[in-house]
């Protein structure tokens, strides 16, 4: 396997020096390699295409080369400033992106991985030969020195686009602490999710975003509530929350769950000002403050403080909760109140390493859930 230190070592070779990006699980440990206070060069981005949007910045202000990484299910979110910024016929700009292939390809056989990743891992050298941009796909036995260079000189050389697409198991990932955080002050996300589970009643529906935060509350779904009023968007980063803000809009008369968490949050923050708008909906955010389902990188949101955000995008009701006693408080309280509601939850970092997912197809729950839609709301 490849060493991230010596990557990062054969990238600054080339005269690329400066990161920015959103992490992925494929290289965990590399991302904290981008991200050790001895590279100032490096920027924890929001979202994928912010992410172009500063790459841009770099070339503008250095004329040197930027690497923006990402997962490959990010290039929806890359594809515009792509090609209506970077591109040869608009701005022009060389950028040298690092993309974590999920639902990966081989010798035209589709690795296992799960359900959201696939479709996205088929169509992902489609999307970069429709786009234009000259790639190689990296894995273990690669010689990363030769491919790193020659893509920087094909870029410089032809003020292009390049992309590095990286198998599973490339590189040498040392063991990510994931483990919940050790302190007293706090409690574990799972265990805040347990109390909304108890304490929501189980006709309303639920709406999860995607990461630990869908697996938790499926393993406590299964044990303490159901399954059926549950929607986990698996995919799609970011966009549960549109989704209830839909279903809210459409099914006035009971009040709609959506748990989220802080990244995806960040994501589409702009959202908010449109789901604020929906006075039935409770809008959750289970707050540890890391991207914790791809190696627990920090979120670009340390002095965020989501509630007074939310209060300021133009929800009705917003609060912050720390405790069991003031989350238990706000839950019982949120369903009593008119207009929409934000809870903010700030949780321990971290989670299970034996937690379940989803045994079944996500178009399995999706139709359970659309019944449970029917027959509990009118």
């Amino acid at each position: 396997m490849i060493s991230p230190k010596k990557f990062v070592k054969e990238l600054k070779k080339n005269n690329i020096k400066f990161y920015t990006g959103v992490p992925d699980s494929l290289f965990a440990e590399l991302c904290n390699v981008f991200e050790t206070k001895e590279d100032a060069n490096h920027i924890l981005s929001s979202n994928e295409g912010s992410s172009v949007g500063m790459a841009i910045g770099y070339n503008l202000a250095t004329n040197k080369m930027p690497l923006v990484y990402l997962q490959n299910s990010g290039l929806g979110n890359a594809i515009n400033p792509i090609v209506s910024l970077a591109h040869k016929k608009v701005f022009n700009v060389p950028i040298f992106f690092l993309i974590g292939w999920r639902g990966e390809v081989k010798n035209k056989k589709q690795i296992k991985d799960e359900p959201q990743h696939l479709s996205q891992g088929k169509i992902t050298i489609d999307i970069l030969r429709l786009l234009n941009i000259k790639y190689k796909i990296l894995d273990s036995n690669s010689n990363y020195r030769n491919i790193i260079n020659y893509l920087y000189k094909f870029a410089k050389k032809n003020n292009s686009m390049v992309a590095l697409l990286i198998r599973k198991n490339t590189f040498s990932n040392k063991k990510v602490n994931t483990k919940i955080e050790k302190t007293k002050k706090l409690i574990s996300r799972e265990e805040a999710i347990k109390l909304i589970v108890k304490h929501i009643p189980k006709k309303i529906p639920k709406v999860s975003t995607t990461g630990m935060i869908s697996r938790e509350l499926y393993e406590l779904n299964k044990k303490y509530g159901s399954t059926d009023n549950t929607l986990m968007c698996v995919g799609g980063m970011g966009h549960a929350v549109s989704i209830a803000t839909t279903i809210s809009k459409f099914k006035k008369r009971k009040k709609i769950i959506c748990l989220d968490g802080d990244g995806a949050v960040l994501m589409h923050s702009g959202i908010l000002s449109v789901s604020a708008k929906y006075k039935n909906l409770i809008h959750i955010l289970l707050n540890n403050g890391v991207h914790d389902s791809v190696g627990g990188q920090k979120t670009p949101s340390e002095k965020i403080r989501f509630f007074k955000l939310a209060k300021e995008m133009g929800y009705s009701h917003s609060y912050k909760a720390i405790n069991p006693a003031q989350i238990i408080a706000k839950l019982k309280s949120s369903l009593k109140k008119k207009g929409s509601v934000f809870i903010e939850i700030i949780c321990k970092k971290g989670h299970r390493d034996n937690l379940l997912r989803p045994k079944e197809n996500p178009s399995f729950y999706k139709k359970k859930f659309k019944n449970f839609l029917k027959k509990n709301i009118y």
